[in-house]
């Protein structure tokens, strides 16, 4: 009995779909998001320039879009007596300057020790650093007044209403997260350079000094950049130490102006003053760039 040959059946070939579906699927969509989180982003900012830039400076009158400009808000924050905005900048610049310094100088000493010596308890030092990071500031806000207000009791230069104080909070906050980069970053550098410095006859300050830290230059920016800007935009440690308004930095200064007064009739200065301080992050930001995606990276290779 022979068997008939079954006819074969052409392949199905799937529909192609027409330009723009295709685009819409492959690349379309992530345009869509972009645009969604630039405008998520832009909107407020455009917004705060928008108030700044408002003649009237009350908040019923600012839209996104203003019908007019004009300075009278950034010369009432110069000229007003009640407003002390200079006074406020310079004590966020005499906390956040030497809090980022300070600490970045310790987290480098101790990156290199993590990086470059073996000793018992180094990998669970290293543990609790990461997992304290893991925790936010705000959850020990008790305990850190609490704690100053008993130093404060002792020493009142250092307790509670004080910009050592603070500036003590600052640092201690910042040495974790910049203990790890820099120690990732360390990890990079070839310890062949260490050895041959040794022979030489360098010490381990002489070698930490004079060649690793300006091998590390990028990571070095890139912590000071993060300690720097999260103490100058930092309001909730800062209004719970600083309730003097002689003692108070340029984010519970501002928050307090508009607090006492009209909400309404001071947002204008309010505006005005975070444009001018956002001046500062960005011109931060902007001159060590170059260090940024190096020291990011570069310090997380290793860990």
């Amino acid at each position: 009995m022979t068997r008939t040959a079954e006819p074969r059946r052409a392949p199905v070939r799937p529909k192609r779909r027409s330009g723009l579906a295709r685009w819409a699927g492959d690349t379309g969509w992530r345009h869509l998001m972009v645009v969604l989180v630039l405008v998520f982003a832009l909107v407020p900012i455009v917004y705060v320039v928008s108030a700044a830039f408002n003649p009237n400076g009350t908040l019923s009158t600012t839209s996104l879009l203003p019908s007019s400009f004009g300075l009278d808000n950034f010369e009432r924050l110069f000229t007003e007596p009640n407003v002390p905005f200079w006074h406020w900048f310079g004590n966020s610049l005499m906390i956040a300057v030497p809090a980022a310094f300070v600490s970045i100088f310790i987290s480098s000493l101790a990156a290199y020790a993590f990086s470059r010596f073996r000793f018992k308890g180094r990998r669970p030092m290293l543990l609790f650093l990461l997992l304290i990071q893991m925790f936010p500031a705000f959850l020990a806000v008790v305990a850190l007044y609490l704690i100053f207000g008993t130093i404060g009791d002792f020493y009142p230069v250092a307790g509670l209403n004080s910009k050592l104080g603070l500036m003590l909070v600052y640092m201690g906050g910042a040495l974790g997260v910049s203990t790890w980069l820099m120690k990732g970053f360390f990890d990079t550098i070839p310890k062949e350079l260490d050895e041959a410095a040794t022979i030489d006859g360098a010490s381990h300050a002489q070698i930490f000094f004079g060649m690793i830290l300006p091998l590390a230059a990028p990571i070095i920016a890139i912590s000071g950049i993060l300690a720097f800007v999260g103490t100058m935009n930092d309001f909730i440690l800062a209004s719970l130490f600083l309730t003097d308004r002689s003692e108070m930095t340029l984010a519970v200064g501002l928050k307090t102006l508009v607090a006492e007064h009209s909400p309404a009739s001071y947002f204008g200065l309010f505006a005005a003053g975070t444009l001018i301080t956002s001046v500062l992050t960005v011109t931060v930001f902007m001159s060590l760039q170059r260090y940024i995606v190096s020291g990011l990276t570069g310090g997380a290779v290793k860990g």
